[in-house]
């Protein structure tokens, strides 16, 4: 489509591409909100269409996500959970090429997290003894999106991570495709993971499960892993009853680009991006109009030839695009400002620019090393932040998975000590309790 891949001046942008939005501000697509009207018989906010599933969900556990899993995915389901024996058979039922790719895969992302420090540690002084514990969180909910696309490398990125942390019990959801089941590539990855509990119900409806527990399905104490808009609003109301990773959106990448850019590769990856979802964003800064231009032409010229061009062409339309800036300062000072998901840095000597960024999900230094590997095989987990959460938050890591628990054990001397400063802090803020508990270890000690 000719008009796919506008160019912007940056105030243009300003206002569009580059504005952000919370989740559920996002203007849906007519196809989805005709589709939920369709489902619940009336139109409704893409929130209360989510809130309406989480409570039914919440309310009559496994007949509701019997019903949703209908209603939404045309799937009527006999059991939810998929048998161990299909998990292992599933690695006979994929090419070898791809069971060794998820393999290579899966290597590279726990020796990437085998480098993250988790340290506990216990300190002894005169004052008696000070320090933290790393625990692991019991059990784990893994959401791996499904929908027009099966996602494995999703549930090895989630799911390593927690593995190496030392979670206990990892819990995956994922939606089953229309023949009932669960595609075997993503029963593959959960073999090659080690993840034996795998479940067929994806949406909102599989976030309240595993928030609040059903018959079949355990209540976990975090969900982790991206998903579409309804997931991501369903961990927003679940949060509080679980814990989440955060609220991983519509995914999003920038490219800064200087004149050297080849416009080729740039095409390449923001196409690949943009297939991903109608909501999703690719984006170009440059302050090359000749690149901006010779990029436009190869996107241009390749869009037809994806099977899901007719994903991309909305997403580029709608929210991608290439916006020009005076020079390189301007557009790092325009990616901080975004706080991409993925940064891809397409510039001569990215090395040298690295210190100018600020705000990234995740950082790509060059052309060669291209967003896309990053999603299957580079080893860093791709649940990254989006929708500008980048400026306060971080990827998926080992960190996700631990809680760190402070020890504190003073001896007698320190606590008659610390009390008498800590009763004044109390009667400052006007606890007399408080004070009386600190100075009652103020007392002599008594054998």
């Amino acid at each position: 489509m000719k008009d796919a891949f506008r160019i912007y001046h940056l105030h243009e942008a300003r206002s569009g591409i580059l504005k952000r939005a919370l989740p559920g501000e996002v203007e849906l697509p007519a196809s989805a909100v005709e589709r939920i009207a369709a489902i619940f018989g009336e139109p409704l906010t893409p929130e209360a269409a989510v809130r309406r599933i989480v409570q039914d969900v919440r309310n009559h556990g496994d007949p509701a996500l019997h019903t949703w899993t209908e209603r939404i995915d045309g799937v009527a389901l006999q059991s939810l959970r998929v048998p161990v024996e299909a998990i292992e058979q599933a690695v006979q039922d994929i090419p070898a090429s791809v069971l060794a790719a998820l393999r290579l895969s899966a290597e590279r992302i726990e020796a990437f997290y085998r480098k993250q420090p988790l340290t506990s540690w216990l300190e002894s002084s005169h004052d008696g003894m000070l320090g933290q514990l790393i625990v692991p969180i019991d059990r784990v909910g893994v959401y791996v999106p499904g929908g027009t696309a099966p996602l494995p490398s999703s549930l090895l990125m989630s799911a390593i991570p927690a593995q190496v942390a030392g979670v206990h019990e990892i819990v995956v959801c994922t939606p089953p495709g229309h023949e009932k089941e669960v595609p075997p590539v993503i029963l593959a990855a959960a073999h090659v993971a080690g993840v034996r509990h795998v479940y067929r119900v994806g949406g909102a409806q599989a976030i309240a499960a595993m928030a609040y527990g059903t018959e079949s399905i355990p209540k976990v104490d975090k969900i982790v892993g991206p998903g579409n808009l309804f997931v991501t609003l369903a961990k927003r109301l679940v949060y509080g009853a679980v814990g989440i990773d955060g609220l991983l959106g519509p995914t999003e990448t920038l490219v800064i680009a200087d004149e050297h850019a080849n416009p080729a590769l740039i095409a390449a990856d923001l196409l690949a991006q943009a297939e991903h979802d109608v909501l999703a964003q690719a984006v170009l800064v440059t302050p090359s109009r000749n690149l901006a231009q010779a990029v436009a032409a190869e996107v241009h010229k390749r869009t037809d030839t994806l099977p899901r061009s007719a994903i991309a062409c909305e997403s580029l339309q709608a929210r991608g695009g290439a916006v020009l800036v005076p020079n390189l300062e301007t557009a790092f000072e325009v990616a901080n400002d975004y706080a991409a998901e993925h940064l891809q840095l397409s510039v001569q000597n990215p090395y040298d620019w690295l210190g100018h960024v600020r705000h990234a999900g995740a950082i790509f230094l060059g052309e060669h090393s291209c967003e896309v590997l990053g999603d299957y095989v580079a080893g860093p987990s791709h649940s990254l932040p989006t929708g500008g959460t980048a400026r306060f938050a971080s990827g998926l890591s080992v960190l996700d998975f631990v809680k760190v628990t402070s020890v504190i054990g003073l001896g007698h001397g320190a606590a008659a000590r610390l009390s008498g400063p800590a009763s004044d802090l109390a009667r400052a803020e006007q606890l007399e309790g408080h004070a009386a508990a600190a100075e009652a270890r103020s007392a002599p000690h008594e054998p």
